[in-house]
């Protein structure tokens, strides 16, 4: 029998801190990662003038660098001895190092701070040039990888400080100024991460969101598709399964072997209506009720202008070439178009007015619906697109073109192309209305 021994929550924390300090100090500690520049779009560059957006990219850069110089300056200033001069440059050195290589900055600052303590500027453990550069240093490196980053920069830094006040018999007055100077200014840094990471993951979210919400309209568009034509396709098959269940009486005596085709073509009718009707009823929903009405066509469409200039949409028809009956399925869809066009009119350019243009011809039918500019208060809709998406699934459905864009004064025209097979009749002249 093998005995587990389970390690103590104490050793374990440990192990953790000390994994975690690995991670963030030690690991890859001066690989080379150039600060990256901001963003054109950013909320401060974008205000600015085109030709000086691109300069001021290097915003952040031109900043670090004036820094590194500032304290250089202050270095050099504070003496005339070459030595104390040499070793004044340090510090500079370490800041300008933040924009390749932001942890071996840290260490390279931490390390330095002793050498400039002896050899440089007055003050123990930091003078006012050290001071200053190791405070920069910790807001530019925290600034650049993570808050747990900054919590042990912050540690080691008052852990050397206490180090060399109290280990080393020279104690000084600057490691509580540092401990919560730089505590401070990490706080703020942390601050303003956690408010970035939030808008950045509401960013996301939002971006997921709206696809999910696009995704879903596609879905509840096709999902009304699907219905509609189920209700004329079981028409259509309920047609042929009576017919060919009359045929047999329309002819006296027929032979056997025609009463039995018709028998078949019955049996085939049903079979294949009842598995229409299995399964296309998954995207039925459960306070789904049919139509009492046949599907709506073309022939109907005057009733619709009706309602819509009762509505306060005046609307003018025009229709081209020799009218036909289509298949129902593209009566339906070109119904279903024009319907959505003229309601996003209603919804989108109140005051407007529009034109419905339909073309009868040799290939297929052709839609036009343009509106004007709206001419009243024009209110925010949140389903905004729902009705392109929808017009573009029917057009797809039936391989057919559609454009839909702003006009230039001001309202929005919808184009749509529904190739149709040749051979059907004319129905009646074309008219006016």
């Amino acid at each position: 029998m093998t005995e587990t021994k389970s390690r103590s929550p104490e050793f374990q924390l440990a192990a953790g801190a000390i994994g975690g300090l690995r991670q963030a100090l030690f690991h890859d500690a001066f690989a080379y990662r150039p600060l990256p520049r901001l963003r054109t779009d950013a909320p401060m560059i974008r205000r600015l003038p085109k030709r000086v957006q691109e300069r001021a990219t290097w915003a952040v850069h031109a900043f670090v660098v004036l820094v590194a110089l500032i304290t250089f300056l202050l270095g050099i200033s504070s003496t005339h001895h070459p030595l104390t001069q040499l070793v004044a440059l340090f510090p500079a050195i370490s800041v300008l190092m933040t924009l390749v290589r932001p942890v071996g900055a840290f260490w390279i600052s931490l390390l330095l701070t002793p050498v400039t303590a002896v050899f440089g500027e007055s003050g123990w453990p930091w003078g006012p040039v050290t001071f200053f550069a190791h405070l920069v240093v910790l807001i530019v490196v925290a600034a650049r990888t993570d808050r747990r980053t900054a919590a042990w920069m912050w540690g080691l830094t008052v852990l050397l400080g206490v180090a060399m006040e109290y280990l080393v018999w020279r104690p000084g007055p600057t490691t509580f100024g540092m401990a919560l100077t730089s505590a401070f200014a990490l706080l703020v840094v942390s601050m303003v991460q956690i408010r970035r990471d939030a808008e950045r993951e509401v960013t996301v979210q939002r971006t997921v969101t709206a696809v999910e919400r696009d995704r879903r309209t596609l879905l509840e568009e096709r999902t009304t598709i699907a219905r509609e034509l189920h209700d004329v396709v079981a028409h259509h098959m309920s047609v042929v399964a009576i017919q060919a269940e009359a045929a047999p009486y329309r002819v006296e005596n027929p032979p056997p072997e025609l009463e039995q085709a018709f028998v078949t073509i019955r049996e085939n009718a049903v079979a294949a209506l009842t598995e229409l009707r299995r399964v296309l009823g998954v995207v039925r929903a459960e306070d789904y009720q049919a139509p009492d009405a046949p599907q709506p066509t073309l022939a109907q469409l005057d009733r619709l202008l009706a309602n819509v200039g009762e509505a306060g949409l005046p609307t003018e028809k025009t229709i081209t070439g020799a009218v036909r009956e289509l298949p129902q399925g593209v009566e339906l869809s070109a119904y279903r178009i024009i319907q959505e066009a003229l309601s996003n009119t209603l919804r989108h350019a109140p005051g407007a007015t529009a034109k419905v243009e339909i073309g009868y011809v040799l290939g297929g039918l052709g839609l036009r619906v343009v509106n004007g500019p709206p001419t009243g208060p024009v209110k925010p809709s949140p389903g905004a697109g729902h009705g392109i998406t929808g017009m573009r699934e029917r057009v797809a459905m039936l391989d057919g073109n559609m454009t839909a864009d702003a006009t230039t004064e001001g309202g929005y025209e919808i184009t749509v192309f529904i190739p149709v097979q040749a051979g059907s009749e004319p129905r009646e002249q074309a008219d006016v209305a």
